[in-house]
């Protein structure tokens, strides 16, 4: 990261380990944490750490941030390219959007950004951990914001979630990737990702190595084929997080030190499966203050609760189908493409058993009448229509069924693979250019920036059927590699927060990628009936993507959730600085328009 020689070092060497020589707070779960790879930079004069200098016009310029040299770009080109990149996959930055009007704040943040690679005891691959430092940091009032990124993002998935909440209050905000995000590694060159996002050889300081027994082909990358199975470690790569920071302030505000888990505000934040880290976090947040997860990904062993990989898997088969029964459904520009394969869908379900029906209408209605029985909204199942319509359901059961299973690259149990690919989706090798810009454009799980999904069951008329099958049986089968990926599974199951814990989530009613009925609702209940407060906050209107609002018929439809984020946010420090009582549950009765505005939204208020 343009490492500084200005700035105090990170550390006591260059493999440093950063327990033995700053003061970690002491805790009955501390684990030994181990960083390395570290480095410093600079953000200012142009440059800062929020936007990487672009502003709110940066970010929403349709064309991404250029490299001198597409092959060989700088690691500060990476960067802002790649800030870029997770604030246009995760907000909604429309100008007729309520970014910068009723919420959020790109202005600039000078600062400084500190990078290393830590790893868990006892796993294969580290991950990724960052802490920025706004120069406005208030070591009087010191808070950090601890996050994950969500997805499978690199390092900065989450920088519109708690980089642009925390940063402009003076808080300093540490990230981790949670063993998932962007470091590619292209098993046909043998290059990987250094820690600075540059392509990098084995024998450097790699993100991500697959390992001399992977394959001469095609694309490894960390969240599929780490074997280390990341999800069950989410909350320890937070808590790993939140020492990186402490750390680091120790290192670089030596007069204000020492910084600890007593003496510091440590509040948690993310969305989607980084919500879910931040509720594993919580199972033993004696080292936090307050939690807020937006629509999160969690599994809990509680009534109406649905496994992340039972309901994917179930909505891959299923949606494509059932759509066909909604009455005008929302549109995107492959809509039309997904039109054109529902009735192979519908006819090749209904051989297959799983539905009834003799045309297509009757069989939409019998795989929307499953979906229905199967505890599916029908909100849920309108806005599913664009996790369709980008295959998105098939991306992440593949993904996810070789982390759940550990799998290496190359023994994918349905024959899945990754590579970039010709046109007619053929896999080839990469040039060094697509090469070059994965860690900056990559969103975490292939497709998208160059690369695809091999599927070696395509075969019309329903190309993706076969793979779907395989990857369904792996949850409702009986074979070695079922009970491999169901055991992965296993190790995910949640538990109540700390007690005396604030924790606030908050879910779209019309998330049709991580419904609400399988993840928050249930986890609200169990903790409760634990004896554990938790707060929720539902919102009407609200699905899954807010950077998928740019759709025009989706931005119609739909609100998005980060403000309500955000709102929490504020709510959550209010009540720790002894200015208010936590928000009451509520169901916010938000409305889209052509123009957002306060009525709209109906943010809640103290």
């Amino acid at each position: 990261m343009n490492p500084n020689p200005v700035l105090p070092a990170l550390g006591c060497a260059a493999a440093l380990l950063l327990s033995a020589c700053a003061s970690a707070p002491p805790s009955s779960s501390a684990e030994p944490a181990v960083f390395h790879a570290t480095a410093s930079s600079a953000h200012r004069d142009g440059d800062d750490l929020l936007t990487g200098g672009l502003g709110l016009d940066g970010l929403r310029a349709a064309a991404a941030p250029t490299f001198a040299d597409p092959a060989a770009p700088t690691a500060a080109e990476l960067r802002r390219r790649a800030l870029w990149s997770s604030w246009r996959g995760i907000a909604d930055l429309r100008p007729q959007g309520a970014y910068g009007r009723l919420y959020g704040d790109a202005g600039a943040v000078p600062g400084r950004e500190f990078h290393a690679l830590a790893t868990l005891p006892g796993a294969r691959q580290p991950h990724r951990v960052m802490l920025q430092l706004p120069d406005a940091f208030d070591a009087g009032r010191r808070c950090v914001v601890v996050a994950a990124s969500s997805g499978s993002r690199g390092i900065y998935g989450a920088i519109a979630v708690a980089g642009a909440w925390g940063l402009p209050r003076g808080c300093a905000v540490a990230y981790t990737d949670k063993g998932a995000g962007s470091d590619y590694f292209d098993l046909d060159a043998g290059l990987g990702v250094g820690a600075d996002g540059r392509v990098a050889a084995r024998g450097q300081a790699l993100a991500f190595d697959p390992g001399p027994v992977a394959p001469d082909r095609g694309v490894a990358f960390k969240h599929a084929h780490s074997q280390d199975n990341p999800e069950a470690d989410w909350g320890r790569h937070l808590r790993q997080a939140g020492e990186f920071a402490l750390a680091t302030l120790n290192e670089a505000l030596p007069d204000a030190a020492p910084f600890t888990f007593d003496n510091t505000r440590i509040i948690a934040v993310g969305i989607s499966n980084g919500g879910g880290a931040v509720l594993r976090a919580a199972e033993h947040g004696d080292w936090l203050d307050a939690a807020v997860a937006g629509e999160p990904s969690i599994h809990v062993d509680a009534p109406g609760a649905r496994a992340l990989y039972d309901y994917t898997t179930e909505a891959a088969l299923l949606m494509p189908c059932a759509i066909a029964d909604l009455e005008a459904p929302p549109r995107s520009p492959l809509s039309a493409v997904a039109d054109g394969l529902r009735a192979p869908r519908c006819a090749a379900l209904r051989a297959a058993g799983l539905i009834e029906g003799g045309d297509t209408a009757a069989q939409a209605r019998s795989a929307h009448a499953r979906l229905r029985a199967g505890g599916w909204s029908e909100t849920a199942i309108r806005a599913g229509a664009l996790s369709v319509d980008f295959d998105l359901f098939r991306a992440v059961a593949a993904t996810y069924a070789s982390a759940y299973g550990r799998y290496p690259a190359g023994a994918h149990p349905c024959g899945f693979a990754f590579s970039a690919q010709d046109p007619d989706f053929s896999p080839r090798a990469a040039t060094p250019a697509e090469r070059a810009a994965w860690w900056s454009d990559a969103g975490g799980i292939p497709p998208g920036a160059g690369v695809g999904l091999v599927d070696p069951g395509i075969a019309p008329p329903d190309p993706a059927l076969a793979g779907l099958q395989c990857l369904r049986a792996l949850w409702t089968g009986e074979g070695e590699d079922a009970r491999r990926v169901r055991a992965g599974i296993a190790e995910l199951a949640s538990g109540p927060p700390r007690p005396g814990l604030p924790v606030v989530i908050v879910h779209g009613l019309d998330d049709g990628l991580i419904p609400p009925a399988f993840t928050s609702a249930p986890y609200q209940a169990a903790a409760r009936a634990a004896g554990r407060d938790v707060r929720l906050w539902q919102v009407r209107h609200a699905q899954h993507f807010d950077g998928f609002l740019a759709l025009p018929d989706y931005g119609a439809r739909y609100v998005p959730l980060l403000p309500y984020v955000h709102a929490a946010l504020d709510r959550v420090a209010a009540h720790l600085d002894g200015e208010g009582v936590l928000p009451a549950d509520a169901v916010i009765e938000a409305r889209p328009g052509a123009t957002l505005d306060a009525t709209a939204l109906a943010l809640p208020r103290p």
